[in-house]
């Protein structure tokens, strides 16, 4: 099914997903894709700015390694049941009575996160998962848990903003997404400028408290500037089957568990980090190397719902992978780029000031991580097509199988015991990612094939009357 219908003034005024009438170019592509791009790339520059910060305040190594390697991953862990709902909302939001059965959906479950957020920061959980699970040092843990408390509102703020913001995509209005998380990045770097300032203040509470602000405020920006397409919804009939809530979880279930389980690699990393050499230097580099590397992974990130809304037309898919192509080649080899010239030494050492030897080991790491840009793309292709035929349980396999080799290769850094721990991460990481996108690929070809026979043409050679799985 294509969006809601939409005047001919408002379809100029914003940049949209193509509709039923229009032929799909690359062009076109990027014009759906460019303002998600830049929301993901500003969302990305939010981690290393506040590591920059941190780490020109007291006791940087400290505070970084806290809000890097615990408070920043658990609490990623915590929302990463609902920050599928961006998908869910785009795939889903066609009427009114599907919108509001997702927006009731979404409050249940951010105010049950929001408990389980408060339980593990305020209970004897924060020393089982902190202390033994992830095996974190002793000096980090009391800052930790300050910036866990601060954290509490972060859960919710995101719940409601990736649910409105999949109405906006549906709609067509994706710059009204950049310009939030612009906003976003106005309100906490503003916090961190203050806090940074007035000097005296506890690193952990001056990240924290930017990375909240930041969300909430972008939160309250998407509440406001949706309510036009949510009065449009209103007016929306029903077509096909109710979403009834067995529809809904059978839908959002596998999506869920694919977000859990690909989050619960942050914390996972660290708890391995915490288990090899050079703990602490690690565990402080890694919020800084790992928010380089999401930067470079912005352009696949946002590439899934490109792909969720544009597969409601017909013949698009090779347009779509032609973009694909585009964009994995260009990431890596800008990484590359950076790693093999002074832009890498420029960026850790000098803008985000860290120590030499630090800065040193992130820029190794950006050689073990060249592919990450590349394989992120090829991963939201792949499963931005499944996410649209709603065979989500694809997706889950593949983040499994995946967890399945950053597992082994943590197990092999540990017991050999002899490299870096950040280097093992990266490795690993790595290492995930391949198995990640090979699974998909095998799950996404069929559907390939029901979209649009055309794409295996150019590699196999056949004719205009032919046809053959992609390769």
């Amino acid at each position: 099914m294509t969006a809601p219908a939409l005047g001919p003034k408002k379809s100029m005024r914003d940049s949209r997903i193509p509709t039923g009438e229009q032929d799909v170019s690359v062009s076109l592509v990027y014009e759906a894709w460019w303002p998600l791009a830049a929301s993901w790339l500003l969302m990305a520059l939010e981690v290393p700015v506040v590591a920059a910060v941190l780490a020109r305040l007291a006791d940087p190594s400290i505070h970084l390694a806290a809000f890097g390697s615990v408070v920043f991953p658990l609490s990623i862990l915590v929302e990463a049941p609902i920050i599928m709902l961006l998908a869910a909302s785009t795939a889903l939001s066609r009427d009114w009575e599907s919108y509001r059965k997702l927006r009731t959906f979404m409050i249940w479950s951010a105010s049950l996160l929001t408990l389980a957020h408060i339980l593990i920061t305020v209970t004897p959980l924060f020393g089982l998962i902190v202390g033994n699970i992830m095996n974190a040092p002793e000096e980090i843990r009391g800052p930790a848990r300050i910036g866990l408390l601060i954290m509490t509102p972060w859960t919710a703020a995101i719940a409601y903003r990736r649910f409105q913001q999949g109405v906006l995509i549906r709609f067509g209005r994706s710059r009204m997404v950049g310009i939030g998380t612009a906003i976003r990045l106005l309100a906490g770097f503003s916090s961190l400028g203050a806090g940074y300032l007035v000097g005296g203040i506890p690193g952990i509470v001056v990240g924290a408290s930017a990375v909240v602000l930041g969300v909430v405020a972008e939160a309250v920006f998407i509440g406001v500037t949706v309510r036009s397409d949510v009065r449009t919804l209103r007016d929306t009939k029903h077509k096909g089957e109710s979403l009834t809530l067995g529809r809904l979880l059978r839908f959002y279930f596998p999506l869920a568990l694919t977000s859990v389980m690909t989050l619960s690699m942050l914390p996972l990393l660290s708890a391995g980090m915490g288990r090899l050499p050079r703990t602490i230097d690690s565990l402080a580099t890694w919020p800084v190397l790992n928010g380089m590397l999401f930067a470079f992974k912005a352009a696949g990130l946002a590439y899934n719902e490109v792909v969720v809304a544009m597969l409601d037309r017909p013949r698009t898919v090779r347009a779509l992978f032609r973009f694909n192509l585009l964009l994995a080649g260009v990431g890596s080899i800008l990484l590359l780029i950076i790693a093999g010239t002074d832009l890498g030494w420029i960026w850790f050492a000098q803008i985000t000031g860290l120590p030499p030897s630090l800065a040193q080991m992130a820029v190794t790491g950006l050689w073990i991580g060249s592919l990450v840009p590349a394989l992120s793309v090829f991963q939201n292709w792949y499963q931005g097509i499944l996410v649209h035929s709603r065979h989500t349980r694809g997706v889950s396999e593949a983040v499994a199988l995946s967890l399945c080799g950053v597992f082994l290769v943590l197990g092999i850094g540990i017991r050999v015991g002899s490299y870096p721990g950040l280097f093992v991460a990266v490795t690993a990481m790595a290492v995930g990612s391949v198995i990640q996108v090979s699974w998909l690929f095998y799950r996404s070809r069929p559907e390939i094939r029901k979209l649009d026979l055309d794409l295996a043409r150019p590699f196999h050679g056949h004719g205009p009357d032919q046809s053959s799985e992609p390769g």
